[in-house]
């Protein structure tokens, strides 16, 4: 969402909004996306969730591909440790960001409730993940934050 090319499809969803422009100048953002940091490829087939217990991600082709989805969300997850994040801004509806619904695995476009591999691993470790929907809510909650600790 800070305009890398780093989506399923070899595109990007640039969030062109001022306070995320300023917070990268000031060299506050991490940038990490899950799936490429898993070893994924770009682009990549897409892949939705199939199974959540015991975790199943394939592509529409069949291809199982829950070991690079479950070692991106292990790195994204280590990363947002050793740089101290306060929160994470990923990708809605993703099978390893969304942090409120992702796709139910028929790829129908049909959307259930729950989060990404990635997202729920950073949410079980403390580690409050917005949406690209949820911008004034991540603007707010870092504003407290920062307050808090002034």
């Amino acid at each position: 969402m800070l305009g890398d090319n780093v989506r399923y499809d070899g595109g990007h969803h640039l969030i062109n909004h001022p306070t995320l422009q300023r917070w990268r100048k000031e060299g506050r953002l991490v940038a990490v996306c899950p799936e490429v940091a898993g070893g994924m490829t770009i682009p990549r087939p897409a892949a939705e969730t199939q199974c959540k217990f015991p975790i199943l991600i394939t592509t529409q082709e069949g291809t199982d591909v829950t070991p690079e989805f479950l070692n991106g969300a292990e790195k994204t997850l280590d990363i947002a440790k050793r740089e101290g994040v306060a929160c994470a801004l990923m990708k809605a509806k993703s099978p390893s960001c969304g942090n409120q619904r992702i796709y139910d695995g028929n790829f129908t476009n049909t959307l259930i409730e729950g989060a990404g591999v990635a997202a729920a691993e950073l949410i079980r470790n403390g580690i409050p993940v917005f949406s690209e929907k949820q911008l004034p809510e991540l603007f707010a909650f870092i504003e407290d934050s920062e307050r808090m600790t002034a």
